[in-house]
């Protein structure tokens, strides 16, 4: 895809956005005094007068900056005093309060003083409009009077016209030094962004330990539960048939077809559970569980597992259905007749290959199991590579993070 940007656009623009800025500068200054006035009868709240305005000036900077600041706060309870306690201990507020200050004083001088000059250069512009409709306008420089429309337009042409010209182009320097200002103050700074950060991956992580935990209830529930009453539901028809089987033959064959199709619904059930979480991931760890898959495979398949010791569950959960995945897709897809398994664990990292000697030719786009293979992966903040020439071979390539908490 081609992209072409014609020189200049963004700058022809900017002037038009830093007038927007500080013309709004200027309403919005005026609605935080009105709204200042009340506080004074309570001066402790002044302290946090700054969170609402940061808020309010970094979605503002989008009139220059299209993308979006971050918030620098760190999560805290909805309201009440913990809310509060933790606000005061931050520098961000600090840093509010202090843009704060500094909006309502200088930064509020500044920006009227530009948008008075800037409605004196309008007012000269409009000046031959103004005497043309028989407004009563008197404008004069020294003794020399401004009476007939065009002593108006003269005027409109060499004052009125280069005089707004400056006029914009000052605005425009004072919103990005406004803007730069803001920006400077009410940004994230390293400390906070790493922080946020932290809270990120602490959060993914927790939610892929919430999510591993559930399936394996779900797991317990249907082993312990539903396959349990098949088993007993078997045996109770296999002893029914044989007590049927002299007595009536038809009978003892519908018994029979009914016991088998409980045995079949059992097996189908422990695939089911085995999918889900299997038993042997979570005894033995991930090197067993894929020799397990390897032994179970129709298609030959070394495994070579260099792995000291147990991995934190989602990594090994994850790991575990890329490799059954890869060797079902192997398999049933690619007419694979040798497959190897490798894997290391090195710096806290786990790196995983899968090569199959198949027809190749897979693509992730054109189905939904190895995107859903990619998805898994990017949950644990890991990276999926997939090589699959046509004619083959098929290469999958993991490498999972192993933190240990």
């Amino acid at each position: 895809m081609n992209v072409s940007i014609k020189p200049g656009a963004g700058q022809s623009r900017w002037p038009w956005r830093s007038l927007a800025y500080v013309v709004s500068s200027v309403a919005v200054i005026s609605i935080a005094w009105l709204a200042l006035v009340p506080l004074l009868l309570f001066p402790p709240l002044l302290l946090l007068v700054g969170i609402p305005i940061g808020a309010l000036e970094r979605r503002r900077l989008g009139f220059l900056e299209p993308p979006a600041i971050p918030d620098p706060h760190a999560p805290a309870p909805p309201s009440g005093w913990a809310w509060v306690r933790l606000r005061v201990t931050e520098a961000a507020t600090w840093r509010e309060l202090g843009y704060c200050a500094c909006l309502l004083s200088v930064l509020a001088l500044l920006d009227l003083a530009a948008v008075i000059v800037l409605f004196i250069c309008l007012a000269l512009l409009a000046l031959p409009l103004l005497v043309g409709l028989g407004a009563n306008v008197h404008f004069a420089v020294g003794t020399w009077t401004v009476e007939t429309v065009g002593q108006a337009c003269a005027v409109a042409g060499l004052a009125g016209v280069p005089a707004t010209v400056v006029t914009l182009y000052g605005i425009s320097v004072l919103g990005g030094a406004q803007a730069a200002f803001a920006k400077w103050l009410l940004a994230p700074t390293g400390t906070e962004m790493n922080r946020q950060v932290d809270e990120l991956a602490g959060s993914r992580s927790r939610l892929v330990s919430s999510f591993e935990a559930e399936r394996r209830r779900i797991e317990r529930d249907l082993h312990d539960g539903a396959q349990q009453h098949l088993v007993l539901l078997t045996m109770k028809l296999g002893l029914a048939e044989r007590q049927l089987a002299d007595a009536d033959g038809r009978a003892g064959d519908l018994v029979g077809e009914a016991h088998e199709q409980a045995r079949l619904a059992l097996t189908a059930l422990r695939d089911q559970i085995r999918g889900i979480h299997p038993q042997i991931l979570t005894d033995f760890g991930l090197a067993e569980a894929v020799r397990e898959l390897a032994e179970r495979c129709p298609v030959p398949v070394e495994v070579d597992l260099d792995l000291p010791g147990r991995l934190p569950p989602e990594i090994e959960s994850t790991a575990y259905f890329v490799v059954s995945e890869a060797l079902t897709n192997a398999v049933r897809h690619a007419e694979a007749t040798r497959i190897r398994i490798s894997g290391r664990l090195a710096e806290q990292r786990l790196a995983l290959t899968i090569v199959d000697d198949g027809k190749g030719g897979a693509d992730p786009s054109l189905g939904t199991g190895l995107r859903g293979l990619a998805d898994r992966v990017a949950v644990v903040v890991g990276t999926l590579e997939i090589s699959s020439p046509q004619g083959g071979p098929t290469t999958v390539r993991i490498d999972l993070p192993c933190r240990y908490e």
